[in-house]
């Protein structure tokens, strides 16, 4: 313990290595601790980059098998190489994970692997593979380790057979038939991943939704068009066992109100019903640091625990279990150890659903409003009446904006289409200045884009919008 720290974070998942180069940006000797082999958490390793490369890569061969031939491009029959597949898969988590070692030399922040406790305020051990421990002194501890699958009570994950989304995104060969236990946003990506590659998808959701918490119009025609897409909905159901033979997987499901129990077979169940907390073996019960009822590890505006000079962020804490979010909050923690005003808007962090078409949104939804007694106007757009959209043929869904009916500020911004994703972004950026529709309807838009259509959405706020 000779060497003395700064900042030491407790995992390198998208809040822990964006908090520690930030740290050490601002002058700090800073260290991290990792159990995995490779930096990056959850995201970069098993969650949210393979995941994109394996709907990339489906995507791709969907638009191949069924898109080219009416734009004239033909004549190959296409086949799907798992394995080659499961590779290209790989190269993403390789370069993204190699790029956060490299900035880790770079920033020089020191890397410890191995499984970190806290000893006490002021120090960590470090525990590698082989058992030996070591000491870390430092001034100040972030904890960043994120968080594990929800898992239901009574049904073992093998990763074989019943699957997390870890064991999704590693099946060795299409599933005929695949079942996945929750509609929200894991277990449709993946169940689209599946779908577009030849697999029979059954979705299993306890609420007569899907896409909880999400815009509500967007919730239900993105079901029909899933439906389409050769999806098979089993709303308010539950899932209340899983029976395995060598081949195969029944889920028994029944009604989340009661009724008739009926079994359903297939070659692989997902269960995707969310996430926990990660602090196992972190020594917090141990030194005292208050934890709410859902596991999460307790902070106060500035992100600090109940122990002075222990600070939490992520998925271990409060709000949206969002790999963006998690670098905001490391940021802002970093900011505030150096005497700065760290800070993090909760009300501005967009989220995305990476199917096709893209759901994104940001702000406020309008049961949100409604629940607020917030006045609010509405503008709509669709696809269909978009240039660029019409000529690329992905015409599909449409964008909603919600502004203030006194101040015209804008609330909330909606996007199901292609490129969600990217066009929610200029959104966030108006919200961020307290922008208004009349300012996003009064500002150039390129043509032809299908950024048009958030112009025009915010056109139709007034009800002056041009192409609808």
């Amino acid at each position: 313990m000779s060497e003395q720290f700064d900042l030491t974070v407790i995992g390198t998942g998208p809040g822990g290595y964006v908090c520690a180069i930030r740290a050490a940006q601002l002058g700090m000797k800073v260290a991290v601790v990792e159990k995995r082999k490779t930096h990056g958490g959850t995201c970069l390793n098993v969650g949210c980059i393979p995941s994109k490369a394996l709907l990339h890569a489906s995507e791709m061969f969907a638009e191949a098998g069924h898109g080219f031939e009416k734009m004239g491009i033909g004549g190959c029959k296409l086949k799907i190489d798992v394995k080659q597949l499961q590779g290209f898969k790989q190269q993403a988590i390789d370069g993204n994970t190699k790029g956060i070692e490299f900035l880790f030399k770079k920033n020089k922040v020191a890397a410890f692997n191995g499984t970190g406790r806290i000893a006490a305020a002021g120090k960590v051990e470090v525990t590698g593979e082989d058992g030996k421990v070591q000491n870390i002194a430092t001034r100040n501890i972030v904890i960043a380790t994120g968080s594990d699958v929800a898992r239901l009570p009574g049904i073992e994950i093998d990763e074989k057979q019943v699957v997390s989304s870890t064991g999704a995104l590693e099946f060795a060969k299409v599933p005929k038939h695949l079942i996945v236990v929750g509609a929200g946003v894991i277990g449709l990506e993946l169940g689209s991943v599946w779908a577009r590659l030849g697999a029979k998808v059954t979705v299993v959701e306890f609420l007569d939704r899907i896409l909880p918490g999400m815009d509500n119009d967007i919730a239900k025609l993105f079901q029909r068009m899933l439906k389409r897409q050769g999806f098979d909905f089993r709303l308010g159901h539950k899932v209340t066992g899983v029976k395995k033979t060598k081949t195969t997987v029944t889920a028994v499901i029944e009604p989340a109100k009661g009724g008739e129990v009926e079994e359903i077979k297939a070659d692989a169940v997902l269960v995707a019903i969310g996430r926990i907390p990660f602090t196992q073996g972190l020594g917090l019960e141990e030194l005292g640091i208050k934890m709410s009822e859902r596991g999460q590890v307790e902070i106060d505006q500035h992100y600090q625990t109940s122990i002075e000079g222990i600070y939490a962020i992520g998925d271990c804490v409060r709000g949206a279990m969002l790999a963006h979010k998690a670098e905001e909050e490391g940021v802002a923690v970093a900011e505030i150890l150096a005497g700065q005003a760290g800070h993090v808007n909760y009300d501005i962090i967009p989220a995305v659903v990476y199917t096709t078409p893209e759901i994104a949104c940001v702000g406020k939804t309008e049961d949100d409003l409604k629940a607020a007694g917030i006045d609010y106007t509405i503008g709509k757009f669709p696809f269909m009446a978009n240039g660029r959209a019409k000529a690329n043929q992905t015409t599909d869904g449409f964008v909603k904006v919600l502004a203030d009916a006194k101040t015209d500020r804008v609330l909330g911004v909606h996007i199901f289409g292609a490129q969600a994703g990217e066009l929610i972004h200029e959104a966030a950026v108006l919200m961020e200045f307290a922008g208004s529709a009349e300012d996003l309807a009064r500002t150039c838009h390129a043509h032809p884009t299908l950024a048009e259509a958030v112009k025009e959405a915010a056109l139709a706020v007034a009800g002056r919008a041009i192409h609808a």
